[in-house]
């Protein structure tokens, strides 16, 4: 099984290398500063000059404008763009234009009305990334550690390229993954020890069950 991982909201070097060892294809920095993920773009160009190459370096940013945005390409150099936030259609293709990037476009899933907001973003977005929607209150649009039904991805046109999202952890990702055939996965909350801080061996633990899924699943 072919399967992309991300360790998105990384801030460390420690939970980095971590995030490479265990075999991540992707590895995410946050910017938004409400975010106790957030990262400024000095810091996540010397943790991605750290990986060195190791892992596609996605820069996630929400309804971030061009002045934000140009930071962040400049400084950091990313090898994907993930925009978590209300952006249009149109906003998508200008940032594709813009920068010439890969870009990933999340939505927040609760029912299949929500999945069906993708339509008009098809063959725009390089790819999608579906993700819980957050609870009352919460002021961050993704990493709330909540996942939603994953039998809402059954009847998705299966030449949808998406990465599951929302409430993923070593317990639920076996599951996740007998039930729906993502093509990349996106772990945050789930492998850390408090908002924002990465736990190695919660790491460990998740790819130890992805790699263990992906060998049940070839057999």
């Amino acid at each position: 099984m072919v399967l992309d991982t991300k360790i998105c909201g990384l801030k460390t070097t420690e939970a980095l290398d971590a995030a490479v060892k265990g075999g991540a294809s992707h590895v995410g920095f946050i910017f938004f500063p409400k975010s106790p993920r957030h990262v400024t773009p000095q810091e996540a160009a010397k943790l991605r000059a750290h990986s060195g190459g190791k892992a596609k370096a996605v820069a996630v940013t929400v309804d971030a404008d061009d002045m934000v945005l140009d930071a962040i390409v400049k400084t950091m150099q990313p090898d994907m763009l993930q925009l978590h936030g209300t952006e249009s259609p149109e906003r998508v293709a200008e940032v594709k234009r813009r920068y010439r990037l890969p870009v990933m476009k999340a939505f927040a899933i609760h029912d299949q009305a929500d999945l069906a907001r993708i339509a008009p973003y098809r063959g725009i977005a390089d790819r999608f990334l579906f993700d819980a929607k957050a609870p009352a209150g919460s002021r961050l649009p993704g990493g709330n550690g909540v996942r939603f039904d994953w039998n809402l991805l059954a009847g998705l046109d299966a030449g949808i390229d998406y990465m599951l999202s929302g409430g993923l952890n070593a317990a639920n990702i076996g599951d996740a993954l007998r039930l729906v055939k993502p093509s990349a996965i996106d772990i945050s909350s789930g492998v850390e020890s408090a908002p924002g801080v990465k736990d190695t061996r919660l790491i460990e633990e998740f790819f130890k069950v992805v790699d263990a899924t992906r060998n049940e699943r070839a057999a």
